[in-house]
């Protein structure tokens, strides 16, 4: 200890530090939680992007088989 150090400021500056230290573990805790929240919100949304361009590939198909259809019938008029 220096001349200027008491055990009382010592003493605060532990407890400054406890106190630090708990905000820090309750902020990584919290990042933890969004972190896996959003990965879970990314998987949900890519499985939702997968089925929405099935569905759109089957759409397409029947278009073109709708227009390929037409066109028969147009030529056989």
């Amino acid at each position: 200890m220096t001349k200027d150090t008491t055990p009382q400021s010592v003493e605060l500056d532990i407890k400054a530090l406890e106190t630090r230290i708990d905000e820090l573990i309750r902020t990584c805790k919290r990042l933890k939680e969004e972190n896996r929240s959003l990965k879970n919100q990314q998987i949900s949304l890519k499985n939702e992007r997968a089925r929405l361009i099935e569905k759109n590939e089957l759409a397409r198909v029947r278009v073109e088989s709708i227009l390929n259809r037409l066109r028969g019938m147009e030529q056989s008029t």
